[in-house]
């Protein structure tokens, strides 16, 4: 038992116009992105704009034998990155004309030039098309598009929530830790029935619960920017400027099990369990519950 790893989950509340609210900073700096998903009770279809935002994620691209001297380069600043360079090796600021960078450059491309298969997504802020494609057509690039998965899921029982309790009140309305399960379970496509005869899951949703005839569930699979992940949460934050039945809407957001960090700087561990991510209970009052969950060696949440 001591070697089983401990896992973080944190919860807190607020609403999307308290101008102290945080939830703009915690996706943006939340930047190794690899899965997205939003469920919305008692919808049957999307709308046009919802649908192509999410279809419009846009690409990413895979490059192989990559050399890391190349990420330093001032081609590479000057094409992407247009401003102050940092490495987060010491905590080193980057000047293209010290001897700093020059050693860092040196010790990169000539003592030691170490070569790593990148996930690379740019987010392009000005009218000219992705440049990625060309500037690295000398190495193995591939570009990939997210993978979207559209669903309805019918006659789902799913747990009573009241925006201003996170723990729940008995027989009145679930706890945000049980909302969490739950959604694990209806992501993983869990039957939630609790049969006597499946030995797969004996998982139940919480009580209380109402049954819902129809949910809308979408996933996006790929290398997904925090930036595609804000435009995707005001969205769903505008959902309910006209009347709806559903009293609240989900976003979760998973990161790579192996990226390096997970919040901002924060390292990421992924000795015995690579798990960090969040998750959004978007209420029609504007309420929203955040959940933040990460493994085994890293830190708490932000």
């Amino acid at each position: 038992l001591r070697e089983a790893p401990r896992h973080l989950l944190v919860c807190e509340k607020s609403n999307f116009g308290n101008h102290k609210s945080r939830h703009r900073h915690l996706v943006q700096t939340h930047y190794y992105n690899y899965r997205v998903s939003f469920l919305i009770p008692e919808c049957g279809i999307l709308s046009e704009e919802l649908k192509n935002l999410v279809m419009q994620t846009g690409p990413y691209y895979f490059v192989k034998n990559l050399p890391l001297h190349e990420l330093i380069t001032p081609e590479f600043i000057s094409t992407f990155i247009k401003k102050v360079v940092s490495i987060d090796l010491m905590e080193l600021s980057l000047n293209l004309d010290s001897k700093k960078y020059e050693r860092i450059s040196w010790s990169f491309k000539e003592k030691k030039p170490l070569k790593f298969d990148f996930l690379l997504a740019w987010h392009n802020t000005g009218s000219e098309e992705s440049t990625m494609m060309s500037y690295f057509s000398k190495y193995q690039i591939q570009e990939h598009q997210p993978k979207v998965t559209l669903s309805t899921v019918r006659d789902l029982q799913c747990p009573v929530l009241q925006s201003s309790e996170l723990d729940g009140a008995p027989e009145v309305s679930c706890q945000a830790l049980e909302l969490f399960d739950w959604l694990g379970a209806v992501f993983s496509n869990v039957s939630l029935n609790n049969e006597p005869n499946n030995f797969i899951s004996t998982y139940c949703c919480p009580q209380p619960s109402t049954v819902v005839a129809k949910a809308y569930l979408c996933t996006i699979t790929g290398f997904i920017l925090p930036e595609k992940i804000c435009l995707l949460l005001e969205h769903l934050c505008h959902y309910f400027d006209e009347l709806k039945l559903a009293p609240w809407v989900t976003l979760s957001v998973q990161g790579f099990a192996d990226s390096p960090v997970s919040w901002g700087k924060s390292e990421h561990g992924f000795w015995k369990g690579g798990e960090h991510l969040y998750n959004f209970v978007i209420f029609n009052n504007q309420d929203y519950w955040l959940q933040m969950a990460v493994g085994a060696n890293d830190h708490c949440p932000p």
